[in-house]
């Protein structure tokens, strides 16, 4: 057993760490504002979470930490994700909430304006994906054409209710670009048709009934049960702006409850659901 003092030590050098390390976004002050460290606790079983966490925007690690902590779910696919911001996310998760993940990274593009870095070594930029339990078989994949900037997918297979499923996290090119999302949709859903059990998260940049979106809704559909091509009135939106451009699609796997949560740190909602683990 380590003694009192020992302890002491050991945790001050843990903080003395963090500080000197220091934040990788605009306002990651660890002593910005008053925390309280929760106690340890685990995360939510078979609780999937999407959310594009906005860059480039002058939020904390520390808040967008904290926001994802609230609900814990045991998988998150992030989107407009530097890979300096996730490691940042998920020290904080562990540090100050006492919740553990596993990461992987589906970077695109190098970007110093986006991502800080130096200009001869910028930031990665891209998806990412968070899970409780082990990641294997990582794939990430560049669409071919991205539109205005480039995207793509990664995808992982984990555990999820106990059996093994292949998460995809994807974003697809910006608005008004239509033409461009229906060659990316095209390639993601091939690779989605491939699975017995898959679980696809991302910002698809495009409403339910947009028509590039139909060869995913043939695949899977979205948790949002009342939220079909033909109810698009009953979608409820996930961003700002009052569009729902944000999707769980689920193959061979059913919802129990989902949310989609406002918040401070991002354009687009946190979005969320429990799945069924039979």
């Amino acid at each position: 057993m380590l003694g009192r003092g020992t302890q002491f030590l050991a945790g001050a050098l843990t903080l003395a760490c963090l500080v000197v390390v220091g934040p990788s976004a605009p306002g990651d002050a660890l002593f910005g504002r008053a925390l309280s460290v929760d106690a340890v606790r685990d995360v939510v079983p078979n609780r999937v979470m999407t959310w594009n966490i906005c860059n480039p925007c002058e939020t904390s690690n520390v808040d967008r930490a904290a926001q994802i902590a609230e609900y814990a779910p045991q998988v998150i696919g992030l989107q407009e994700a530097c890979v300096r911001d996730v490691e940042a996310i998920r020290d904080y998760l562990e540090n100050l909430h006492g919740l553990v993940y596993h990461v992987e990274y589906g970077t695109v593009l190098e970007s110093w304006g986006r991502c800080g870095g130096v200009p001869w070594s910028p930031g990665a930029f891209g998806q990412a994906i968070l899970s409780a339990a082990p990641m294997t078989d990582r794939v990430t994949v560049e669409y071919p054409d991205g539109g205005s900037e480039d995207r793509g997918y990664v995808a992982v297979t984990t555990v999820v209710g106990g059996r093994p499923v292949r998460v995809f996290n994807t974003h697809l090119a910006q608005r008004r670009q239509e033409a461009v999302r229906a060659k990316q949709v095209q390639v993601l859903a091939a690779a989605v048709a491939r699975q017995e059990r898959a679980i696809v998260l991302g910002d698809f940049n495009a409403v339910p009934d947009a028509p590039e979106l139909a060869p995913m809704w043939a695949q899977a559909p979205d948790t949002d049960t009342r939220c079909q091509t033909s109810s698009i009135g009953t979608c409820e939106p996930t961003t700002d702006w009052n569009s729902k451009f944000d999707y769980v699609f689920l193959r061979g796997i059913a919802p129990l409850l989902r949310r989609v949560q406002p918040t401070d740190y991002s354009d687009h909602h946190l979005l969320y659901t429990d799945l069924d683990p039979a």
